[in-house]
């Protein structure tokens, strides 16, 4: 590390929801602060007296928020064309600068390497060596069979398409049901909620993230994971109402799908046997991943924030020096999914082995004509990395060490946080492709 940091070189839209952040590989002092990570990496504690005073009550669908910002200062696209153009070539806001390493991901390295001399146990560097089982032609072609892209739209992603910021009556219905389609699978999920309380602008809120776990008492676990919130606009939209289909309801389908779709392969991770690793799957939906007003350290990722610190401090077996954060082999992040044609960019190198596997199962499937409208020049997995990084649900999980692959495209959805991202925007066969590449890349990362 550099005994000179100067400050985080740092560029955040107006808006809220995943936010761009271009950085250096310095200032990661800084960077962790806006996060609310004190040097040892634990989450600082929430400060009443930094929220507005002005907004200290509840946040009941009567009160209207505040009003929007000028339609100068406000920007419904992550970013400008030249800004992305620059955000795609690594520049950190420098035209002509050299490419360099995020600092959050030299910092996240150091605390990989931290976590495990700390930890004593072998079972937490088994992540690193973990090999995939690849599926022969037989056993896609049954995945493929199994998954029915016309069932996930009935009864998973349909009921989620309501008003749901936290606190809503919509957030609580799709808590449920979410839990509901989770409960009734063969499997046996484990399921736990994460109830607490965050000040944000509107005063003390309540949060629940949902965590759905195969096996818990499995040393290792493979995670997925979304958020089910949606943004809040109030009244400001003249009454109409923001579903978020790509932000992030389809995400929270397609990984309901899954769990659906492999029910029966996902059963014989609790059957003993030798020939598979101490390894389980974790689903995890995220509340509070929007701000409420304008995106900022303290009025974003109120969920990831929590359960990241929450893990942390859970000792992983129980009664061990390991904790639940060390159990996680690779986070998997899947964010505004949906629209046609996704280009979904590498943005972390230590999880590029990872990402070919997506790719090469991209690819196997295309050859097998698994996949319906699908052409080589379009394939969604693009081996260019990405240098830069997207705030969302991982950056808490990234700051503690936790492997990450983020399934979030580049550019944005043109919807993006517009009244335009709805049903009848989505592109029903780019889903479904995906819910097939995603299906055959769990099997094979879980060995069965």
């Amino acid at each position: 590390m550099s005994p000179c940091a100067p400050p985080l070189t740092a560029r955040r839209e107006e808006g809220s929801g995943p936010v761009a952040l271009l950085t250096c590989c310095r200032g990661r002092g800084s960077f962790r602060r806006a996060h609310g990570l004190g040097e040892a990496g634990r989450a600082a504690a929430p400060s009443a007296t930094a929220a507005p005073a002005a907004a200290a009550s509840s946040l009941p669908p009567s009160v209207p928020p505040p009003p929007p910002p000028p339609p100068a200062q406000r920007r419904l696209y992550p970013f400008h064309p030249r800004d992305s153009e620059r955000r795609r070539e690594g520049m950190a806001g420098v035209s002509g600068g050299a490419p360099r390493l995020p600092g959050a991901l030299c910092l996240a390295a150091c605390l990989h390497l931290a976590l495990g001399r700390d930890a004593g146990a072998q079972w937490t560097l088994e992540k690193y060596s973990h090999q995939p089982r690849i599926l022969g032609s037989d056993a896609i072609q049954k995945v493929v069979a199994n998954t029915d892209i016309s069932e996930m739209w009935q009864n998973d992603l349909r009921p989620i398409l309501i008003e749901r910021y936290p606190g809503s009556p919509g957030n609580y219905f799709v808590r449920q049901h979410i839990k509901h389609r989770l409960q009734r699978l063969k499997a046996g999920w484990e399921i736990e909620e994460d109830t607490f309380q965050r000040y944000t602008p509107y005063g003390y809120q309540t949060f629940s993230n949902i965590i759905s776990t195969l096996d818990p008492s499995a040393k290792r676990h493979l995670v997925l994971a979304c958020h089910y919130d949606s943004k809040f606009f109030g009244q400001q939209w003249q009454e109409r109402v923001f579903v978020g289909a790509t932000d992030s309801a389809v995400p929270c389908a397609m990984i309901l799908e899954l769990a659906r779709a492999l029910d029966n392969k996902l059963q014989l991770i609790k059957t003993s046997s030798t020939s598979r690793p101490d390894l389980s799957l974790q689903l995890i939906f995220f509340d509070g991943e929007e701000a409420f007003v304008r995106w900022s350290p303290s009025d974003s990722l109120y969920g990831s924030k929590h359960l990241a610190q929450k893990m942390v401090s859970t000792p992983h077996p129980p009664g061990s020096t390991t904790n639940q954060l060390q159990g996680i082999d690779l986070l998997v992040l899947l964010d505004l999914i949906g629209a046609p044609n996704p280009v979904f960019p590498n943005y972390f190198p230590n999880t590029t082995r990872w990402f070919q596997r997506l790719q090469a199962i991209e690819q196997k499937l295309h050859n097998m004509n698994l996949l319906k409208n699908h052409l080589v020049e379009g394939q969604y997995f693009h081996s260019t990395l990405h240098r830069g990084l997207v705030e969302d649900d991982h950056i808490p999980f990234l700051l503690r060490g936790v492997p990450v692959l983020h399934l979030i495209p580049s550019p944005f959805p043109a919807v993006w946080h517009t009244m335009e991202d709805t049903e009848e925007n989505l592109d029903k066969t780019t889903i479904d492709n995906l819910n097939k590449i995603l299906q055959v890349f769990v099997l094979e990362y879980l060995n069965l």
